[in-house]
């Protein structure tokens, strides 16, 4: 990203996970332009460090570890306070989904690992960033969760059940947080994004024909809806699931 694409600072601060690669650096990217300054997080060092070159390190930083980790949550957040003085925006971004296959032979410690990065790592962020900043200043969060939270996915149903949590997360905070933070999901269809790449990898133009809008979505479609949901544009919304899907579910009809 060059400084000419950069607006102006926008003097707030965001903390988006899993944002070396992928959607989570989609939504950094987004955030940057608009003139956010971001604290990214992802659990290699090394990705982490080009995507911090690559997104402009006179406006972000990156702290590397897992996160479902206590310890790196509380780093993440101590050194976005300390680099930026604030932190207005928490997108929970980071996922696993290490298993493919039906849920009547999975693992119970598979389950127990993607429950743990995906819903309860999210819980543990906000509720470092709702004490370290946003109850007495206000702010939003972000939750990346999935259309298989809201519908069944066959063959990826840890990862659907762990995103319906993700959603019902998402109101939960959003009740208990307002009025003074703002807390929104967002449920993309298949991005094309390493993460999903099983998903269409060699079969692409077949993934996508069933998608109204002709096409897999890209990580800026999902930056581009986090930044709506962090700004004052959306100052009355909360509570919601943004789903942005390609038209994906127009074909659920009979």
């Amino acid at each position: 990203m060059t400084s000419a694409e950069l607006a102006p600072l926008s003097g707030k601060v965001a903390l988006v996970t899993g944002a070396s690669r992928g959607i989570g650096y989609g939504v950094a990217e987004a955030l940057v332009a608009r003139g956010d300054r971001v604290c990214i997080t992802g659990r290699n060092e090394d990705a982490l460090k080009e995507a911090v070159v690559k997104l402009g390190a006179e406006r972000v930083i990156g702290v590397a570890g897992k996160a479902h980790d206590l310890d790196h949550q509380s780093e993440a957040v101590e050194r976005t306070m300390e680099a930026f003085g604030r932190l207005d925006h928490l997108v929970n971004n980071a996922g696993t989904n290490p298993v493919f296959g039906p849920i009547a032979d999975l693992d119970l410690n598979v389950a127990r690992k993607v429950f743990e990065t995906n819903v309860i790592s999210a819980l543990g962020f906000a509720q470092k960033t709702w004490h370290a900043w946003q109850k007495d200043n206000g702010g939003a969060i972000v939750n990346i969760a999935s259309i298989a939270g809201l519908a069944p996915s066959p063959f990826i149903g840890a990862y659907g059940v762990s995103k319906a949590a993700m959603i019902n997360l998402t109101q939960q905070l959003a009740h208990e947080f307002a009025p003074r933070v703002r807390v929104n999901a967002i449920a993309p269809a298949v991005v094309k994004t390493k993460f999903a790449q099983a998903l269409y990898e060699g079969r692409e133009e077949e993934a996508a024909a069933s998608y109204p809008l002709g096409r897999l979505g890209v990580p800026s479609d999902i930056g581009g809806a986090a930044a709506f949901l962090t700004s004052a544009q959306s100052d009355w919304v909360t509570g919601q699931t943004l789903v942005v899907d390609g038209g994906l579910f127009l074909n659920a009809g009979v």
